[in-house]
């Protein structure tokens, strides 16, 4: 029999590759991926510590034991590669000079070498790295990608590996993560459900969006900022918020579907004035048809 500290309970299953797990033992929240390793699995079900499909593992911000994850993860540090370190401390170096800012998420110093060190060894192994979110990671963070393919000559240059694409989607993401102050399991978070509610968008609309469009751009644009405004309860004054329900019940019942399920995974309410915006939002795309 499995010990329960070698148990993850599954809280959401958001995707066919992608899980949100609390551990049964120290209650800490976890995002997984994994290469099919939501398929068939429902919420309340357990999963193993072990399961060999577990690729990558994100803490959640906000979980009640974040000093326990601190201390094994400065535990992982000290079998990291000195090589790893050294190209490490090079690349947050590029964060700081771009960014002009030493203010930096300080669990970079421990997630981003971790990160490396594991893509590496996967890479070396001829194992293939698939990021779901490369697509919407490239298109809404323009200035940390461009970083991250910096990074990414890095790495080629010290290890001698060819970095893909969807690898570099990952460095992007320690990047936002280092700069905005937000743990990777959180971004990871936010991306599923700009895709949730994408598709939300497109089976009510009975069509598919192309994803190198600009209508597709401005949405995940405007889907990303409000995600953003809705987390750190932002608001925003909409003059016209309530006329809207009226004059555009069709939109208006979207954004409310819409909505619920940004509360679902949030667990923050969608005000008023946010929801008029997103139904201006869904008005250009039902005219585009």
């Amino acid at each position: 029999m499995v010990q329960s500290s070698k148990i993850y309970r599954i809280q959401k299953v958001l995707s066919n590759n992608v899980l949100q797990v609390q551990d049964d033992c120290s209650s800490q929240e976890f995002i997984l991926m994994g290469k099919g390793i939501g398929f068939g699995r429902k919420s309340g079900e357990e999963i193993a510590q072990d399961y060999p499909s577990i690729e990558k593992k994100y803490a959640l911000q906000g979980s009640e034991d974040q000093s326990e994850v601190t201390l094994e993860n400065r535990s992982v540090l000290e079998h990291i590669h000195p090589d790893v370190q050294d190209v490490s401390r090079q690349i947050i170096a590029l964060i700081v000079e771009e960014f002009a800012t030493t203010d930096l998420n300080e669990q970079v110093f421990i997630a981003l070498p971790s990160h490396i060190q594991f893509a590496i060894t996967r890479l070396n192994n001829n194992i293939n790295i698939v990021n779901p979110f490369w697509f919407e990671i490239q298109a809404l963070h323009t200035k940390e990608y461009a970083l991250a393919q910096k990074a990414a000559e890095l790495l080629e240059s010290k290890f001698h590996v060819s970095i893909p694409d969807a690898e570099i989607g990952f460095l992007t993401m320690h990047i936002q993560s280092a700069v905005c102050h937000l743990s990777v399991g959180n971004i990871v978070l936010h991306n599923q459900l700009v895709l949730d509610l994408v598709e939300q968008i497109e089976k009510a609309l009975h069509k598919v969006i192309n994803r190198n469009g600009m209508d597709y751009i401005r949405l995940i644009t405007h889907l990303r900022f409000a995600i953003e405004r809705i987390t750190e309860s932002k608001s925003s004054s909409n003059p016209f918020a309530k006329e809207l329900k009226t004059t555009l019940p069709e939109e208006y019942r979207l954004a409310k579907q819409l909505a619920g399920t940004i509360e679902t995974s949030l667990e923050k309410s969608v005000s008023e004035d946010e929801l008029g915006y997103l139904v201006m939002h869904l008005h250009r795309l039902f005219l585009v048809g």
